[in-house]
């Protein structure tokens, strides 16, 4: 187990289907730094009816993510709190250069770890994916076929693909990630924070890559 790096900082980047939430999951348990999940924390305030959370519901509702101000009020909300004062990795933000210029007014950035895999990869990898609606079990037509055809293993019940699943979704959720990201990987490629993390090959690969990056922080 590595040790903690003090007041440790982490944003990573990916693409949708590249892992990113998977790979955040096993930093934060690695080096005990809470995950903060942009995503997760939409869904929180909604949930709580929080008024910052009524405020995103409509955007929501819209099908819009919210304008900066409200997603950076979000964050800092969650960074203020006592499980991150070791620091933190932030999963889903940020996801524009306003977002970049507040986190930068809000704290330093020791490291940003940045997904790279082919997007043709991952739209067969997501177009690929089948879920079970009963038991939230996940399979993969090609990668990990469940031993019936179109059948969850655990429970029997007939999988589905998810609407955000589908090749059109996909390859517009893709389009958009870039054209968000693409520049903020140039912005923290300037200033030195950036490292690629090739996400071609397995999950334990692909830690191992980002294990090393954190390791050549100062500590």
């Amino acid at each position: 187990m590595h040790r903690l790096v003090v007041s440790m900082k982490l944003v990573i980047f990916g693409p949708p289907s590249a892992g990113k939430g998977t790979q955040a999951q096993k930093l934060s348990k690695q080096y005990g730094i809470p995950q903060v999940a942009t995503g997760d924390l939409l869904r929180k305030a909604v949930a709580d009816k929080t008024p910052l959370g009524l405020k995103i519901k409509s955007y929501l509702d819209q099908g819009k993510l919210g304008p900066d101000e409200v997603i950076v009020q979000l964050i800092k909300e969650r960074v203020a709190k006592p499980d991150c004062k070791n620091g933190f990795l932030l999963d889903g933000f940020p996801r524009t250069m306003g977002q970049a210029k507040e986190l930068e007014r809000m704290t330093d950035i020791d490291l940003v770890l940045s997904i790279v895999v082919d997007f043709e990869s991952l739209v067969e990898r997501a177009v690929g994916r089948r879920t079970c609606p009963k038991c939230s079990a996940v399979y993969h037509i090609k990668f990990n076929p469940p031993m019936n055809e179109g059948i969850c293993e655990k429970c029997g019940s007939k999988l589905i693909q998810r609407d955000d699943d589908k090749e059109e979704t996909v390859r517009n959720r893709l389009k958009v990630y870039q054209e968000q990201t693409a520049p903020l990987v140039e912005y923290y490629r300037k200033k030195g924070k950036l490292v690629d993390i090739d996400g071609s090959g397995g999950i334990d690969a692909v830690f191992a890559q980002m294990v090393k990056a954190i390791s050549h922080l100062k500590k």
